[in-house]
């Protein structure tokens, strides 16, 4: 049986049958029969949600950690932690490997998802340490593709909405902070070789190809048509200035890279959100 846990939902699944229940996973969690692994997926990750709710963020890194670890040392199961590339906060090394420790201000108001996954790492590594448990930390950084959210707030969708109805796309700061960006497909085979490895120290999953968060824009509004314009507006608190991943330890141990360029996978993405924005101008 392989258990995901969502903000609070459950999702099982065992040989042919799919089964589906509503549970918050800061509490108790008890499941009947095998599990062979619990994806620890709970957690707000787009800046607007967790601004919204940054006491439930805490918790679910914290208690809902701990829940999630204690069903996979009850069942002997293997643990997979989805962490971030937010762990290295604003960093002060460029590119950032997983032995940086970070640059994180813990009472500022990104705090509360950063502090949250750098509390679920120390949990989760703890576990490993003290119960033998077989713990994977997979650390996330910018990802996109189709099935995201018109207003999620991060910058691939929120370039999108705005560039395909022709409004003013909206950069926050000067434009010159970077990102880099890892269209979903990579990501889901790196956690899966992850998982599937004898690896327990953390892993950057991401891109490490590296790009201002103003030529995103430009290019998102090139490939949509748009005639929208740039405009320009306060970088929030603690925004990072810059964010890319040493992929060594990816490539080395888990032989795994992205595959998917970037017109490539925005224009997946671009053809879903074009749709969507269809629906949602008619409704």
């Amino acid at each position: 049986m392989l258990l995901a846990f969502g903000i609070l939902h459950l999702a099982l699944t065992h040989a042919t049958r799919r089964h589906h229940r509503s549970h918050d996973v800061t509490n108790y969690i008890y499941i009947e029969g095998p599990v062979d692994v619990v994806l620890h997926w709970a957690s707000p990750a787009s800046p607007i949600d967790y601004l919204e709710l940054p006491i439930p963020t805490l918790k679910v890194g914290a208690l809902g950690t701990h829940k999630a670890l204690g069903l996979a040392k009850a069942k002997g199961a293997r643990f997979v932690l989805a962490s971030t590339s937010e762990v290295y906060g604003d960093p002060l090394e460029h590119p950032q490997k997983e032995t940086y420790w970070g640059n994180v201000n813990p009472i500022g108001p990104r705090g509360v998802y950063d502090e949250a996954k750098r509390f679920a790492e120390a949990i989760t590594t703890a576990y490993h340490r003290y119960h033998g448990l077989d713990t994977k930390i997979v650390r996330i950084f910018n990802t996109y593709g189709p099935r995201m959210r018109l207003n999620d707030g991060r910058a691939v969708p929120a370039f999108m909405s705005q560039a395909l109805r022709g409004e003013d796309v909206t950069i926050f700061g000067s434009g010159k902070q970077t990102r880099s960006f890892t269209y979903i497909t990579d990501l889901v085979e790196g956690v899966i070789r992850l998982m599937e490895s004898k690896v327990n120290d953390p892993v950057n999953i991401g891109n490490p190809h590296e790009m201002t968060i103003e030529e995103i824009a430009r290019t998102i509004i090139r490939m949509s048509g748009s005639k929208s314009k740039l405009v320009y507006r306060p970088l929030p608190v603690d925004d990072p200035k810059v964010r890319q991943p040493d992929i060594t330890r990816a490539r080395t141990l888990l032989s795994w890279e992205p595959k998917v360029g970037l017109e490539e996978g925005l224009t997946k993405t671009l053809d879903y959100f074009r749709r969507k924005v269809d629906v949602a101008d008619r409704a």
